[in-house]
């Protein structure tokens, strides 16, 4: 491992946290947290809150004029990413809509667009809007554009909840997309398609899992027979961190081999056992998956997801109570690395217990992830000033140094710098 390693953006989130207009919670609880990115897709429930982000929300009939600024219904997605901009968390912008659960009975927003070139205009002056202060717009700068999500949800488009059209069909509507953004705006990075996973690689056999990966080879070889821009590629896992390492590899190489190995990859939605939010497991499996994946080819991650209100992956923030769920201990935790920012070769050598040391400030920083239910010893690699735990009922708070890290626990532990 180089020593000039640094620590990647792996504490991103998906939503933002926010109730109606009232997006305080972006300061309140990602800004402490240091949350590098949020990205924009399933923001406001269903259909967008017919408010928030999706392209139908801002451009509300497709038959208007993609030039005309009163086309648009920028609003609300504007005091949204005003109130990320405000505390220092940067949008990850997905193009398209909202994933609708109940597509097999009726479908609204997920058909291809009529007009592929016009769409793409669309997501121009969106663009133009936020980077370039167009009708009335920003400056902000935003990097990172996405067309669409999950395009391959089913092999069966009468059962896909995202996209009802062909493979190739995507395959065009990104091609058309990517190369007219990056002809109007070179600066930005466009990618895609937030591939649902790599499933079959651990179980073969499922038609729609294998349908995953027929995708992935069908776009790759579209994009490199067209010499479509890809400045990332976008993919998702729900399984346990070993697997999602795995799934990372297959991802990188499957790029590289293809000819883009200068193409950046982001694993935009995960949550291990989403099913244990609120618990101190799912503080540790969280905490142990981004220190595992600081050390596997991929370059960015967005938990899926942080929102405030009623959802089975919304692991972060208890909106019966108003206040966050240990997992949250997990973002505060890795962005102790992240703000020091040099990682240090470390290893626990432990099976489930994850650990990574960086170095910044003055002093160095180890975090340590025990995923196993039983205490393990404790070795630091330096003399320790502080630690903090989460775990047995702690939430990020200060202890004396243990012996041991305890089951299902996560560390944080400030030591010496070489100059201290």
């Amino acid at each position: 491992m180089s020593a000039e390693k640094r620590i990647k953006p792996l504490h991103g989130v998906g939503q933002p946290p926010f109730f109606g207009i009232d997006f305080s919670r972006v300061s309140r609880w990602l800004t402490p947290a240091g949350i590098p990115f949020s990205r924009l897709h399933d923001v406001g429930g269903w259909f967008g809150g017919n408010l928030f982000a999706d392209v139908p929300n801002i451009f509300r009939d497709f038959d208007a004029d993609p030039h005309d600024p009163a086309s648009y219904d920028f609003t609300f997605t504007d005091m949204l990413i005003k109130a990320l901009e405000d505390g220092g968390v940067e949008p990850f912008f997905r193009l398209g809509v909202t994933i609708e659960n109940f597509a097999r009975y009726k479908s609204y927003r997920i058909h291809p667009p009529k007009d592929y070139a016009k769409w793409a205009e669309i997501c121009a002056g969106i663009v133009r809007h936020y980077n370039e202060g167009w009708a009335g717009g920003f400056r902000y700068g935003i990097r990172y554009w996405e067309i669409w999500n999950e395009p391959e949800n089913h092999v069966d488009p009468a059962l896909n909840e995202m996209w009802t059209g062909t493979a190739e069909q995507y395959y065009e509507l990104y091609d058309v997309s990517a190369k007219r953004l990056k002809a109007l705006f070179p600066e930005i990075k466009v990618g895609g398609y937030a591939s649902c996973g790599f499933y079959a690689l651990r179980n073969p056999g499922d038609p729609r899992s294998d349908f995953f990966l027929t995708f992935f080879d069908g776009f790759l070889d579209a994009v490199k027979k067209s010499g479509t821009p890809l400045d990332f590629f976008s993919w998702h896992s729900y399984a346990g961190i070993e697997e999602t390492a795995e799934f990372a590899r297959y991802a990188r190489r499957k790029l590289d081999e293809a000819g883009f190995g200068g193409t950046e990859t982001t694993c935009n939605e995960w949550n291990p056992s989403h099913e244990l939010r609120g618990t101190f497991r799912h503080a540790a499996l969280i905490a142990g998956w981004m220190l595992r994946m600081q050390n596997e080819p991929v370059d960015s991650a967005m938990f899926y997801d942080a929102r405030f209100g009623l959802s089975v992956y919304g692991g972060l923030f208890d909106p019966m109570k108003d206040e966050t769920y240990p997992a949250y201990d997990a973002f505060l935790a890795f962005n102790e690395l992240y703000r020091r920012g040099r990682q240090l070769p470390y290893e626990t050598g432990i099976p489930g217990v994850y650990g990574v040391l960086a170095e910044g400030d003055g002093d160095r920083c180890l975090v340590l992830a025990n995923t196993r239910d039983v205490p393990v010893p404790l070795t630091l690699p330096g003399k320790p000033l502080s630690c903090r735990m989460t775990g047995g009922g702690r939430r990020f708070e200060e202890i004396a140094i243990p012996d041991a890290v305890p089951g299902e626990s996560i560390l944080t532990v400030t030591m010496k710098g070489d100059d201290a």
